[in-house]
């Protein structure tokens, strides 16, 4: 089962579900701001969307720029990146998509179609 870390009033995220309904894909949606996925979810799946664990910040997020993201991540290591994002959900990029196996973070519609058809 495909499990879809979102927002419902997230405009990207509801891309990215409609993308997914049209494919047919069965997934689970988890509210991010609710239930952030834990560190070790955060890890596993940075390395299966081959991101770099800095990628998974929403970087464009009011949070990320109040709590002066950008300036403390050269100090901070793998295991606090992925506390503080694991705390906090409105820090995470969003959607991310994760089947086990393969992951996605934010949404493109090109980088969906070769994951996820």
């Amino acid at each position: 089962m495909y499990k879809f870390y979102g927002y419902k009033k997230c405009d990207t995220c509801r891309k990215a579900e409609q993308f997914l309904q049209q494919a047919g894909i069965d997934y689970e949606f988890i509210d991010i701001t609710e239930n952030p996925p834990t560190a070790d979810e955060l890890a596993a799946i940075a390395e299966s969307a081959n991101v770099s664990l800095s990628k998974l910040f929403n970087a464009s997020g009011v949070q990320y720029r109040q709590l002066k993201i950008k300036e403390q991540l050269p100090a901070l290591s793998n295991r606090e990146i992925l506390t503080m994002l694991a705390g906090n959900g409105r820090l995470i990029k969003r959607p991310l998509i994760t089947n086990g196996k393969r992951a996605t973070v934010g949404f493109d519609a090109e980088r969906f179609a070769l994951i996820w058809n």
